[in-house]
């Protein structure tokens, strides 16, 4: 018997930041299992199942009314400019009956300004969470409880999660199919919608700040060149980028919003999830490929990030229905 797909449900504010809305329907729309069938059913809700108005000259009309809300295992809460929660502190009586409506567990998810909503409900209260950076200032003013965090694209909490602000809403649905279903899946949908599966570093990136006047004063090509050389190290980095080892770190966390030695460990364990998920490469082999050199240290590196060992990652996304089919080393 098929398990039933995951059930998403968008709550649409008025007035709605349409680019956020719709980002969960394309992203998680495009999640299929090997079989592929579908792996969430998304769907859109309002308060009261009318039309909502967007601020850019369209309404987007939703398929259900609040009453959706009970049936979701994720409630996502996009982008809007709802006065209460961005400008007072508060939340409207309908709101705030309507998230208290949803199951318990039901994950809860906002893209942008919605944490502002997840914020004035309480949902946030000593919990991370982050977004836009243009109004990470408002949003810890307002709600002091959160631990708000400007310069990541998104933050999880386990069952809360919350995006930076417009396309980080892509970085954040990848990476629930990511959480959900493993980095093959996630992958393909990337592929698919034209995005890099994954954006290296922080909001810190797109604030505006000097940038290099001329290409050799940039960090591009040395990261390009790590990718395919894991098992390198910063002082490497920095030598081939023709900078001192501090003069590099500055310049790369202005490029990345990440230091050298964080985005390093970070491309290991990506390649290392890969390899686990798409291979049969013994537990060796695989820390040796993603350049952590021994099982010891993937092991390591594994539970710091992901909470798991190397085998249990591979049982869980080699043993489910929605696993890749394994590759030829």
């Amino acid at each position: 018997m098929s398990r039933r797909p995951h059930r998403v449900v968008v709550l649409l504010l008025d007035p709605l930041i349409g680019y956020d809305a719709v980002i969960p329907a394309q992203l998680l729309g495009e999640a299929m299992d090997a079989q592929g069938r579908p792996l969430y059913d998304v769907v859109m809700a309002s308060l009261d199942g009318g039309a909502v108005p967007t601020p850019t000259g369209y309404a987007i009309v939703p398929q259900h009314d609040v009453s959706a809300l009970r049936t979701a295992d994720t409630l996502v809460v996009p982008g809007t400019r709802i006065a209460g929660p961005r400008r007072e502190g508060t939340i409207p009586d309908e709101v705030l009956a309507a998230l208290r409506s949803v199951r318990p567990g039901t994950r809860m998810v906002s893209i942008c300004t919605g944490a502002f909503v997840l914020a004035a409900a309480g949902l946030l209260d000593d919990r991370p969470a982050t977004t836009h950076w243009e109004y990470s200032e408002a949003l810890a003013s307002l709600y002091p409880r959160v631990h708000v965090d400007a310069g990541v694209l998104l933050t999880d909490d386990g069952d809360v999660l919350t995006s930076a602000g417009l396309s980080a809403g892509v970085d954040l649905c990848l990476h629930l199919i990511r959480r959900d279903h493993g980095a093959e899946v996630a992958n393909r949908v990337a592929r698919h919608c034209v995005v890099p599966p994954w954006r290296d570093g922080g909001q810190a990136q797109y604030i505006e700040r000097h940038v290099p006047e001329h290409p050799h004063e940039s960090t591009a090509a040395a990261r390009h060149w790590a990718l395919e050389h894991l098992d390198t190290d910063v002082p490497a980095l920095a030598r081939r980028a023709g900078m001192s080892e501090r003069t590099f770190a500055r310049r790369f966390r202005e490029e990345t919003g990440q230091s050298p030695g964080a985005w390093l460990i970070r491309q290991r364990v990506d390649h290392a999830r890969h390899l686990l998920e798409a291979t049969d490469l013994p537990v060796d082999t695989v820390a040796e490929r993603a350049g952590m050199g021994t099982a010891a240290s993937l092991r390591s590196h594994l539970r710091a990030h992901l909470g798991v060992s190397p085998a249990a990652y591979r049982r869980t996304f080699r043993g489910s229905p929605t696993a890749a089919t394994a590759a030829t080393a």
